[in-house]
């Protein structure tokens, strides 16, 4: 079983991906795509296809949602993705990850899944994911 976010992608095609300008400025240490971002006002980019408009897709978003859906820049994501977690991860919600999910048709994540993905992991021996824990700094989807 893989990490329950490598086929899900929900929370990229559901919210406005704005962030300080400064992410995407390799000079100032940013790490995001400036060519995947487009100015919002004088201090923050947004990534493209989540700026406006009723259906936000981020950029980013690579894959079907529910099927393969992931982050295509996983590594130089902004710091608003690395903040939202997936629901239940960590033995506490995530109202976002939640809202994402039920936006396309997807069940929540429960403990359970978790608990069976855990199961797995130990057989499977994934490197990405090998804690289990929680991580000291804010961590994106």
């Amino acid at each position: 079983m893989q990490h329950p976010c490598l086929s899900c992608g929900a929370c990229c095609a559901c919210f406005r991906v704005s962030f300080h300008w400064s992410e995407s400025d390799p000079d100032l240490g940013g790490i995001v795509p400036a060519e995947l971002t487009v100015k919002l006002d004088p201090h923050r980019v947004a990534m493209r296809g989540t700026e406006g408009g009723p259906t936000p897709r981020c950029v980013a978003l690579a894959g079907t949602i529910g099927v393969d859906g992931h982050c295509g820049i996983y590594p130089q994501r902004p710091s608003v993705c690395r903040e939202v977690e997936p629901a239940w991860e960590f033995d506490r919600a995530s109202p976002q990850c939640d809202k994402g999910r039920l936006r396309h048709g997807l069940e929540p994540l429960t403990p359970e899944v978790w608990i069976e993905y855990r199961r797995n992991l130990v057989a499977d021996n994934d490197p990405n994911h090998e804690s289990g824990h929680p991580p000291t700094a804010p961590r994106a989807a």
